[in-house]
């Protein structure tokens, strides 16, 4: 025990000899530890949505584990969906009409990317192929279970990735 005790004086020690910055650069902050905006970021997300343009494809994974993939629309060619990762969804609409394109029908809408959103489409028969203005469309039965998980879960616990 007199050991370790003279081992730790001897390291305070030697931290007081360093500049305070410098010393203060050796401690993790203590508000970055203690906040759940930290802890969350360390976390996983429980519902990841991945986004396939190439493919046309959504994966939808619950912890981990792969539990849907379905068809999609991504943009049309002049369009754009972009493509990265984004956390948390910004909002949800279940009946949303959009403002930009003629008050065009967008049931169940997670919203993850300012005016970008996964959401139903009546156009079931252009899924497998690029269609959309740049959202990702899919079966308004699908859009619903991914509307009703995320509902479920909390906003912030959804991760978009889209891809090429």
């Amino acid at each position: 025990m007199r050991v370790v005790i003279a081992a730790l004086t001897l390291a305070l020690l030697a931290c007081a000899t360093l500049p305070a910055q410098a010393a203060q650069s050796l401690l993790p902050a203590p508000e970055a530890q203690a906040t759940p905006e930290a802890q969350a970021a360390e976390q996983p997300a429980r519902i990841s949505v991945r986004v396939s343009i190439s493919r046309q494809v959504m994966e939808v994974f619950h912890e981990g584990r792969k539990i849907h993939e379905w068809p999609v629309s991504t943009a049309r060619q002049g369009k754009i969906t972009p493509t990265g990762q984004w956390n948390g969804a910004q909002w949800l609409s279940r009946n949303h009409r959009s403002s930009l394109y003629n008050n065009a029908p967008m049931p169940f809408a997670v919203f993850y990317n300012g005016n970008y959103a996964i959401h139903g489409t009546d156009q079931v028969r252009k899924l497998g192929r690029p269609a959309s203005a740049g959202c990702v469309r899919l079966h308004t039965a699908n859009a619903k279970i991914l509307f009703n998980m995320v509902r479920a879960e909390g906003k912030d616990n959804l991760r978009v990735t889209v891809v090429r």
